[in-house]
């Protein structure tokens, strides 16, 4: 991804940043913060139309903000262990899962690095394992 690309995602939510301001701006920059802390390698993108997404190996997670929560959704949140049970969102579904912050919660920090690095490691372990090799064509002459 070029840098150019990558300064003006960062830029974009900067701007999403001080334009919400209150509560959800405050949400989002310290979410923002522990993401960017926990892996230093995240990418920051700003997607559909809106969306800033956090990726490495693929997207780790987005973070939406409505009138009422911030919500981060893990792209692949339900292959994820939560032994902190701070999934609280689209539980039901079979890929993502989401965590939905209101004002005034606190975030435990320590269980969405966990999740941060799980969610990474997931991605990159499926960049790691070889492709399968085509099958040979035999030749019939």
């Amino acid at each position: 991804m070029k840098q150019s690309v990558v300064d003006s995602a960062s830029a974009r939510i900067d701007e999403r940043i001080e334009e919400l301001g209150g509560w959800r701006g405050k949400m989002l920059a310290r979410v923002r913060e522990i993401i960017r802390k926990t892996d230093p390698e995240i990418i920051e993108e700003w997607k559909w139309k809106g969306t800033p997404v956090w990726s490495h190996g693929g997207i780790v997670c987005t973070g939406e903000t409505y009138k009422n929560v911030v919500k981060m959704t893990f792209a692949k949140g339900a292959s994820l262990e939560d032994p902190s049970s701070f999934f609280n969102s689209s539980l039901d579904g079979n890929v993502r899962r989401a965590i939905d912050l209101h004002e005034g919660d606190e975030i435990d920090e320590r269980a969405l690095k966990n999740l941060i690095r799980a969610a990474v490691a997931l991605n990159l372990e499926g960049k790691s394992k070889p492709k399968s090799q085509a099958v040979k064509s035999r030749r019939t002459d």
